[in-house]
Order: structure tokens, then sequence, then C-alpha cells
């Protein structure tokens, strides 16, 4: 009977290459998430803005603890 065992590197080029694309996909996600949040509170008049309780110097931060919940 033969024995085969079929072991993968985890630790390898190919998996690092992997590993690499994987978060700059996901860093790119991210920033088109933050950038859509961004534009859309901006569109935002600042009578409307006042009827949600944010302020105009607020925008960035929330959007930028809107993606780090969804991620």
């Amino acid at each position: 009977m033969a024995f085969v065992q079929n072991i993968t590197s985890e630790f390898g080029p190919v998996a690092r290459l992997r590993a690499f694309v994987a978060q700059v996909a996901a860093n790119w996600a991210m920033s088109r998430e933050y950038k859509r949040t961004y534009a859309q509170l901006s569109r935002l008049t600042n009578r409307e803005l006042a009827d949600i309780g944010v302020r105009r110097c607020d925008i960035a931060d929330i959007a930028r603890k809107h993606v780090h919940q969804c991620h």
C-alpha cells in the first residue's frame, strides 16, 4: 500500500503573494466605502445634518468609523 502525504506550505512566496493581494483588495474596498459614505454625508445640507445630530466637521470621523465597523 502506498502512502502519499500532500503538504502545502502556507509560508511560501505564493501564499505571501495571495495574502498581499487579498490585503490590497480589502484596503481598496474599505477606501471605496469610506469615499462613498463621506460623499453621501457631504451632500446633505447643514439643516439635514443637524436633524440627524451630525456636524459637518464630524463627517470624516463618522465615515471612518462606519468603514471599520463594516470590516
